[in-house]
């Protein structure tokens, strides 16, 4: 049996939440190997919405055992209202495990985020101040506070005073903030020890021994290619690593036991906060689909800017991930367009480009060169095969998948949990 990775193969927000859920059942554990609660997923089950941030979307599928992994960042704060919130809606949350190496989350991390952010002024990046940048900075710095460290108060004292000596001197003398007393960070953190212990787990041996004994396990990255810290668009990007590496780094997986890596793509494009966006709209079209594919960031709450299916992006991909497959989703958003188009190269100082520019200034002045699709009118959220589609719409899905590079093996053609045209298994 398989080990997959699943992750965004645009900027995010693609629909992982769907696809995780669409496997959940029928893997035995789900991961989450990067990121924090500055990821989102959004996942329909039935007539009910869950809105997820750090937890892993397989915590809604019973007999699948959901884990946060070591490269992940978690403010225990979010991560028990998460917790509480699922349990009040009769979600058993019992078999969450949470590496004891992923670091935590302080308030003085979301502290340094938001100072830092405003003092950027036009420079900002757009993060999502949840102190995801900060945690990560101090985690390559050495100075991190890990899930371990809640269970040795005098490491705990230590380190925190550690992290804050610097802090501190910045936050007063360059931002004028107050210093924050290390003393009352650590009271805070130990009240979270006793409330997470029974999730503390060493999730990297128990995730070989499964993938060991023909267990399926499904890595989910959070935020998306574009957004990869080395691959993406710096400097606009995460902090982390959202790419297939990422899953072996996050988890403490090796690589020879990841079976496929599976790409999500909308029929469209989306990104959140600032940097370069070769197909986003300014128009109605922009508008219509911000408005029929609901795009606002569960994170943030963000409007999402809207572009056209941008197929260089994808080709990306592909190749920094090595895709084996893609799932489409929103293909429902596209109804009633008359022609769709799809950018399949650039144009960069008079010249066309087929792949991604390496260069930040020349993705930055890249203008779309686009194909025109024929569009479809019909309704598609009924289908149940690629057969019931509409012919444009089979023809839209082909073509997505020659300029892209890997096969598309499922459609999402709604938001709910069986709204889905099902290729190729992924399990296979």
């Amino acid at each position: 049996m398989p080990a997959l990775v699943l992750l965004g193969a645009q900027w995010g927000d693609e629909g992982k939440g769907k696809a995780t859920d669409l496997l959940g059942g029928s893997v035995d554990y789900v991961v989450r190997y990067q990121g924090g609660n500055n990821a989102g997923h959004t996942v329909v089950v039935g007539d009910q919405k869950y809105a997820l941030h750090l937890l892993p979307s397989g915590i809604l599928s019973p007999g699948c055992t959901p884990v946060i992994g070591n490269g992940v960042v978690v403010d225990p704060a979010v991560l028990l209202s998460e917790l509480s919130g699922l349990n009040e809606r009769g979600v058993d949350t019992s078999k969450l495990l949470l590496s004891g190496n992923a670091h935590l989350i302080t308030p003085y991390h979301t502290t340094v985020d938001k100072v830092t952010e405003r003092f950027l002024g036009k420079r900002k990046i757009g993060t999502t101040g949840r102190g995801i940048g900060p945690t990560y900075a101090d985690k390559i710095n050495r100075v991190g506070i890990r899930v371990q460290d809640l269970y040795d108060e005098s490491i705990l004292e230590q380190k925190v005073e550690a992290a804050l000596d610097f802090k501190n001197q910045i936050l007063a003398k360059l931002y004028n903030r107050r210093a924050i007393d290390s003393a009352k960070i650590v009271d805070e953190l130990l009240a979270y020890a006793e409330q997470i212990k029974p999730y503390v787990a060493d999730t990297t041996l128990i995730l070989n021994n499964a993938i060991d004994e023909g267990k399926v396990v499904l890595f989910e990255g959070g935020q998306g290619t574009l957004l990869d810290v080395d691959h993406g668009t710096y400097p606009f990007v995460t902090s982390s690593n959202p790419t297939a590496g990422g899953a072996c780094t996050g988890a403490g997986v090796g690589p020879t036991k990841i079976n496929r890596v599976i790409g999500i793509l909308k029929a469209y494009t989306t990104r959140v906060g600032a940097g370069p966006f070769p197909t986003e709209l300014f128009d109605k079209d922009g508008e219509a689909l911000r408005t029929i594919g609901g795009e606002r960031g569960v994170t943030t709450g963000r409007d999402r800017r809207c572009g056209w299916f941008d197929a260089v992006i994808a080709r990306y991909a592909t190749r920094v991930n090595g895709l084996t497959d893609f799932f489409l989703t929103k293909l429902d958003v596209l109804t009633g367009w008359e022609q769709i188009p799809v950018c399949v190269a650039y144009e960069i100082d008079g010249k066309r480009v087929e792949e991604l520019p390496y260069s930040q200034s020349d993705f930055h002045h890249a203008k779309p060169i686009y194909e025109m699709l024929p569009g479809w009118t019909e309704d598609i959220s009924k289908a149940k095969t690629f057969s019931e589609l509409p012919k444009n719409a089979q023809a839209y899905v082909k073509a997505l998948e020659e300029m892209s590079g890997a096969p598309i093996s499922a459609i999402g053609v709604g938001p709910g949990r069986d709204e889905t045209i099902e290729i190729n298994s992924f399990l296979s």
